[in-house]
């Protein structure tokens, strides 16, 4: 199989299927560092990464921002001083599609 860092994410519509429980639960055994999350009604995937020191978060938050503008999906990244909190869930259907859970996988490369 594939490593999950491999696939090619797709383009998403707003009528995309959010991934159903038992997918969830099978692509988060292969990035078991991502929690399950709410957020304001919506489902995100969320990993806090340490650092350091701030340059070493605030290095990190670039690689993943672009990261997230090669492939025109964006997360939350919260840059403090010694970590780096990033969310991945997509807007357009406000929850989990697999691009999230490649997105976190390839987050988790650049670390």
């Amino acid at each position: 199989m594939t490593k999950l860092s491999q696939h090619a994410c797709e383009a998403c519509r707003s009528d995309a299927p959010k991934v159903t429980g038992q997918e969830k639960q099978e692509l988060l055994s292969v990035i078991p560092d991502w929690e399950d999350v709410m957020v304001d009604g919506e489902e995100q995937l969320r990993r806090v990464f340490t650092f350091k020191n701030f340059v070493e978060a605030q290095a990190f938050t670039n690689k993943v921002a672009d990261l997230a503008e090669a492939e025109n999906h964006h997360p939350a990244i919260l840059l403090e001083w010694g970590k780096a909190t990033v969310r991945w869930w997509t807007h357009k259907i406000g929850g989990l599609h697999k691009n999230d859970f490649i997105m976190a996988a390839r987050t988790d490369e650049l670390y």
